[in-house]
C-alpha cells in the first residue's frame, strides 16, 4: 500500500460550533458533562424549615387536669369546659422522661376536626 504524501487532512473548524470551548465548559481537557452523584440537598444544613406556616393556626392549644391513666401512655384528660378527652403524650415528653400522673395541670395540642383526641406538649404541674 503506497501513502500519498500530497494528501491533507482537513481540519476540525472550531467557527462553526455553538460556543467555544472555554475553561468553564472543559474538565481536564474534555467537555463537561452533566450528572454526578447525589448533590441536591448539600445546602440543606440544620433543622428544616416548616413549609406549612399556617400550621399553628390550625392546631387549637388548651389545658386541662388528667382524670385517669390508661394503657400505651394515653389519658383521660378533663376540660375546663367539662368535657373529656383522650390524651397521649407528645414524642419529646416521651424522650424526655417526663411523668404524668392523675392529678398534673398539662398543656394540650388538639386538631379542629377531631376535637375528642388530643396530644399533651407540656406538663403544667
Amino acid at each position: 500500500m503506497a501513502i500519498n504524501k500530497d494528501y491533507v487532512r482537513p481540519a476540525i473548524d472550531l467557527v462553526s460550533w455553538d460556543i467555544e470551548p472555554t475553561k468553564e465548559h472543559t474538565i481536564a481537557g474534555r467537555p463537561k458533562r452533566g450528572g454526578g452523584g447525589r448533590r441536591r440537598n448539600r445546602h440543606n444544613y440544620g433543622p428544616r424549615q416548616r413549609k406549612d406556616n399556617d400550621r399553628e393556626d390550625k392546631v387549637v392549644e388548651i389545658e386541662g387536669t388528667i382524670k385517669s391513666v390508661l394503657a400505651g401512655t394515653m389519658f383521660k384528660v378533663a376540660l375546663p369546659s367539662g368535657h373529656e378527652v383522650l390524651a397521649h403524650i407528645s414524642g419529646k415528653m416521651r424522650k424526655r422522661f417526663i411523668r404524668l400522673v392523675v392529678g398534673d395541670r398539662v398543656k394540650m395540642e388538639m386538631s379542629p376536626y377531631d376535637t375528642t383526641k388530643a396530644r399533651i406538649v407540656f406538663r403544667i404541674g
